[in-house]
């Protein structure tokens, strides 16, 4: 039997109370994405105001991009609630086992969308809630509406909604936006497919069958090798970038050095491997795809600490 066609046919996790009900709820916004996101956000900041932002101000940002974020993967899970059903990976997703209706999911969702913009135009200002609301408007119906389910090149172009943090968070601290982070928001654009990708080689089977043209199911693994080592080298030039713009110090140019040759490392290997033929065992593309998280880590640690201890580059001194 499909399980599309019957949703309830599938069984929920044991539980029951407020405390589980709450947990159904949070789980739908999908926590550990929106802690990538707060990666990105909360460094921009220290880089913005070139040392410690106002503690409020980070507050009031970083809680009003989690209700934006989380608004949106809930939407996200709402509207793909179908597809969920068939994956295994997504299999028990409280939309799926039914421990949260479609209706009150949509409601919930709507209700985090209306409340984070209001929360980030009152108490930031309204260019990062316009921002957050973009960003939100576009990864539900740009990304899970029309992209998804039509096109291969699906999470590069819906990728750009989770780019928006920084723009965010830079305008949070300056209510203005700076070439400085759009250079951090395009190294987020080119980091998005050799992070996803690797993951989509893993679940290759599970965006078959239901039916999600994510590029490694349309595309030899070669092919999608060599992708992720195009995107890779964008993302690392693209970072280098933030170097003469920002004339950041030591500290950040360490970081983005070291972490990135480290990322492009990686990425050959995967295409070395993709080249010779490899079975999947052998290919490893969750190795690429924990590395993508820790080297986005590295990076933006690297955003937060060179203005607060900045060490001039000699040609900057």
């Amino acid at each position: 039997m499909d399980p599309r066609a019957d949703l309830s046919a599938l069984n929920g996790p044991d539980g029951s109370g407020l405390k589980f009900l709450i947990g159904q709820y949070v789980s739908l916004m999908k926590p550990r994405i929106i802690e990538l996101l707060l990666i990105t956000t909360i460094p921009v900041m220290f880089l913005a105001e070139q040392g410690v932002p106002d503690l409020w101000l980070v507050v009031a940002t970083v809680v009003g991009g989690t209700l934006s974020a989380g608004a949106a993967n809930t939407l996200n899970c709402y509207i793909d609630r179908d597809i969920d059903a068939v994956m295994h990976r997504t299999s028990k997703r409280p939309l799926v086992t039914g421990t949260v209706s479609p209706r009150a999911a949509l409601v919930f969702g709507v209700a985090l969308a209306v409340a984070s913009t209001l929360w980030l135009g009152l108490l930031v200002n309204w260019l990062s809630a316009w921002l957050a609301l973009a960003a939100l408007l576009f990864y539900v119906f740009g990304y899970t509406l029309l992209l998804k389910r039509r096109t291969a090149q699906n999470i590069v172009w819906g990728g750009a909604a989770g780019c928006m943090p920084v723009l965010i968070g830079w305008s949070a601290v300056t209510d203005s936006l700076s070439w400085s982070a759009f250079i951090l928001f395009l190294v987020i654009f080119f980091w998005t497919p050799p992070h996803y990708w690797p993951l989509s080689l893993r679940y290759k089977d599970d965006y078959a069958s239901a039916h999600v043209p994510m590029l490694p199911v349309v595309e030899r693994f070669v092919v999608v090798a060599r992708q992720i080592v195009v995107y890779s080298w964008a993302m690392v030039l693209t970072s280098l970038a933030l170097i003469p713009v920002q004339q950041v110090g030591w500290v950040y140019t360490v970081a983005a050095v070291v972490a990135g040759a480290l990322f492009l490392l990686e990425a050959h290997r995967l295409l070395a491997k993709a080249r010779a033929g490899v079975a999947e065992d052998v290919l490893r593309p969750m190795r690429l795809f924990h590395f993508s998280i820790t080297y986005l880590t590295i990076l933006f640690v690297g955003v937060a600490i060179d203005p607060v201890w900045h060490l001039p580059l000699p040609f900057f001194s």
